[in-house]
């Protein structure tokens, strides 16, 4: 073949034999090529020109050589056909201009902002990682950290090194939920691959916290370090300086703990169902740690409480029964655990809680959405029919109690709905109920339910849809602040976080000690590093925020907070499967009907 190439950038010469080959490499290169395009959002479709087939057969038709050649003789004739000459090979342009394709390229989709900041919201998880850190952190500022630790890995809780197994444990099963719910929209987002290893690292570590390889336990860790440790809330460190071993705090009655380690355990069994061995060992972990939490004695458990904690304290442990309940009956579809969360005795104990908001303190409404789901896509009749359909008017009452009339939650000027009325931190509550009001509106969705009756009036099911809309909104960058308060996202965000990774600069073989990171803390500078993806606290019940690094309500982020921002940010992407809306069946893998 030869080396000559005409102006499409290909040679003239045909070679019919390679005109139809692929070869590996070039297959390879671009699927590479597709990948980085998804992965920056552009999605353009490179310009295919013509064959070298069609560029000859322009290069060579022969009624317009032809002509090309007899006009130019005929103007070598006469000069008084200049004119006719001039106007005859203006045609003859005309006309290849004409046959010349026009290439117009393809507009790029334009991802929607929930799809844009859905993986910078996985990626503060990385930022918690502790441990022996992997190859694919991709935070270039953290290293390996606290690997004498009584057990090592897991995530850090917020701004400092300490690991609370409580709220770590609600925040793997929101995403493992997500997971299950949204299965597609994270794959469109090329994102499925992070959010399925963000939540395989809590849950190795979850298995950690207690004897989970065994048949039984006595005891479960419930915190790292214990609150006595020297570097728990004494010193502003990296936790990449922290040297010396720490110790957990362990319990052996703390139900309300132990139920939401088998939440979480179980959640992931079901999104690591294609891991055989491993959906295995999560369920037998879960199996072990929620008959530790209940003493077998399910609703009839007459034990003590969790004991008291400097941070996350439970308020109850009955709702963690019948949301732990719920997602053991959902990984394992043995009736025992039905019976458990359909009994009268336990939706009695559960019904005087407060309802309304999803928290990691608060199970009820997430437990009394997926028993609604139960009663919307199973038919499970008597003897089950009654309880759960006090679940779905649970449901009901708490997404109705989100709308704008409703009097049960103010909002501030700006439009944020106060669930935690007006006390500090409000975010973490207000991701929870846009996941839960978005989800129940795709249930009706997806069984063509057109809407809801709250207090005698109608609502469509896009009212919900709508509430989880514009709070997550507020929460991007659409607030009287003009301030996004995820970390990295939007022109303006929080440049102080309360972190104290992020706050420190990361020097190599520079350390500052238990107190030389005191006056990184204090100094009123951005921080050095910067904690994509971090949800921070928020404003406060006037639209007001208060970007300071000291001040923790404000500016902290924490696990449980971004795991509802990650679940309603799947949730109200858009750019992904063809119907946009739920997975109908994965949840349901293991159950048989009754």
């Amino acid at each position: 073949m030869s080396g000559k190439h005409n102006i499409w950038g290909g040679p003239l010469e045909i070679n019919v034999e390679e005109h139809g080959l692929w070869h590996e490499e070039e297959e390879e290169e671009e699927e590479e090529e597709e990948f980085r395009r998804r992965r920056r959002g552009l999605d353009r479709a490179p310009y295919e020109a013509p064959s070298d087939e069609v560029k000859q057969r322009w290069l060579r038709r022969p009624d317009i050589l032809e002509k090309s050649k007899s006009s130019s003789s005929y103007c070598n004739k006469s000069s008084i056909s200049t004119l006719v000459c001039l106007v005859t090979i203006s045609a003859i342009i005309a006309l290849i201009m004409k046959l010349k394709p026009h290439y117009h390229p393809p507009s790029s989709p334009t991802l929607d902002n929930y799809t844009l900041a859905l993986p910078k919201a996985l990626l503060f998880f990385n930022a918690q990682q502790s441990g022996k850190l992997p190859l694919n952190n991709n935070v270039s500022w953290r290293g390996d950290s606290c690997l004498k630790d009584e057990q090592v890995g897991g995530y850090y809780d917020g701004g400092d090194s300490t690991k609370y197994n409580f709220p770590a444990a609600f925040a793997m099963t929101m995403l493992s939920w997500s997971v299950l719910e949204y299965n597609q929209k994270y794959e469109s987002a090329l994102e499925l691959h992070h959010v399925k290893y963000t939540i395989k690292w809590g849950t190795d570590y979850l298995l950690k916290t207690f004897t989970a390889y065994a048949n039984s336990t006595t005891t479960v860790a419930s915190q790292l370090p214990s609150p006595t440790t020297k570097h728990n809330n004494k010193c502003w460190i990296r936790p990449e300086e922290i040297q010396s071993p720490r110790p957990a705090s362990h319990c052996t009655t703390c139900p309300a703990l132990a139920a939401e380690t088998a939440a979480a355990l179980a959640a992931a069994s079901i999104v690591f169902h294609d891991n055989e061995a491993y959906s295995k060992k999560l369920i037998h972990g879960a199996d072990v740690i929620f008959r530790f939490a209940t003493q077998g004695l399910g609703d009839k458990y007459s034990g003590g409480a969790d004991p008291p904690s400097l941070v996350y304290n439970s308020s109850g442990f009955w709702d963690e029964f019948l949301w732990g309940g719920t997602w053991m009956y959902l990984a394992t579809g043995n009736s025992s655990y039905l019976n458990l969360i359909t009994s009268p005795e336990l939706d009695e104990k559960v019904g005087s809680m407060r309802q309304s908001v999803l928290s990691w303190d608060n199970k009820l409404p997430g437990a009394a959405l997926l028993l609604a789901r139960l009663r919307m896509f199973l038919d499970y009749g008597y003897p089950y029919e009654q309880v759960l359909k006090n679940y779905q008017n649970k449901i009901d009452d708490i997404v109705c109690s989100y709308l704008p009339n409703s009097r049960k939650f103010n909002r501030t000027k700006g439009g944020l709905i106060m669930l935690n009325h007006g006390n500090p931190r409000p975010l973490q509550y207000v991701v929870n109920a846009a996941f839960l009001a978005k989800l129940y509106s795709d249930y009706m969705g997806a069984l063509y339910v057109p809407g809801i009756m709250c207090g005698g009036k109608f609502y469509r099911s896009e009212a919900l849809e709508d509430f989880a809309r514009t709070q997550v909104d507020y929460i991007l960058g659409k607030n009287p602040e003009k301030m996004s308060y995820v970390v990295g996202f939007g022109e303006r965000y929080p440049e102080e976080v309360h972190h104290m990774g992020a706050s420190i600069m990361s020097e190599k073989g520079k350390k500052y000690g238990c107190g030389g990171g005191w006056k990184w803390r204090d100094r009123r500078k951005p921080n050095p590093n910067v904690i994509v993806g971090a949800m921070v606290g928020g404003p406060d019940k006037l639209d007001g925020f208060n970007d300071l690094r000291s001040n923790y309500n404000y500016t902290e982020p924490s696990l449980a907070g971004n795991s509802g921002l990650v679940a309603a940010l799947v949730a109200l992407s858009q750019n992904a499967t063809p119907n946009n809306g739920i997975d109908h069946n994965t949840i349901f893998y293991s159950v048989r009907l009754p």
